[in-house]
């Protein structure tokens, strides 16, 4: 995206940006040096690419799916508060639950993966609703989901997965 900066002498600190007709706009204080106002350019533009990223997200269709997998996989016995995508993990993680509130997220970068990873996540997240830890019970419940194997050799290859998570 291309980058119009309009710099003003009434500006002391601070840097904003909107995107206008598909430019991206910075407002920048006029004394500020190349050097100082790139960065905040890179984190700007980052921000607003995880802000239409995330507006891209259908989190309805993921609650959907996540009841479907319920139903399939554990009996429709699961409740929760939230299944939504979020662009805010890091690049080691691709989905997070927090059982003791029922939130469920997932990665951003999850939902450009094939269908079996996605629903693999979702399983291996819902399934932290009745085992916190990875131990023995967890996997016996994720395994009910028979591509659990191949969506674990996927992420390992991109790198999101820990051998032995």
């Amino acid at each position: 995206m291309d980058v119009q900066i309009i710099r003003s002498k009434k500006r002391k600190k601070t840097v904003s940006a909107r995107v206008v007709d598909g430019v991206f706009v910075v407002q920048a204080p006029a004394v500020m040096s190349p050097g100082e106002l790139q960065p905040i350019i890179d984190k700007l533009q980052e921000r607003w690419q995880r802000r239409q990223q995330k507006s891209e997200l259908d989190d309805a269709a993921l609650q959907r799916r996540a009841q479907e997998l319920n139903r399939q996989y554990f009996g429709g016995k699961l409740k929760w508060e939230s299944v939504r995508w979020v662009t805010n993990q890091n690049k080691s993680r691709y989905g997070s639950c927090t059982p003791a509130d029922g939130a469920i997220r997932l990665s951003h970068r999850v939902a450009a993966m094939p269908a079996f990873v996605r629903d693999y996540v979702l399983v291996h997240e819902l399934a932290h609703l009745l085992e916190a830890n990875h131990g023995p019970k967890f996997w016996k419940l994720v395994n009910r989901y028979p591509k659990t194997e191949r969506a674990r050799g996927y992420l390992m290859a991109v790198g999101l997965e820990e051998v032995g998570d």
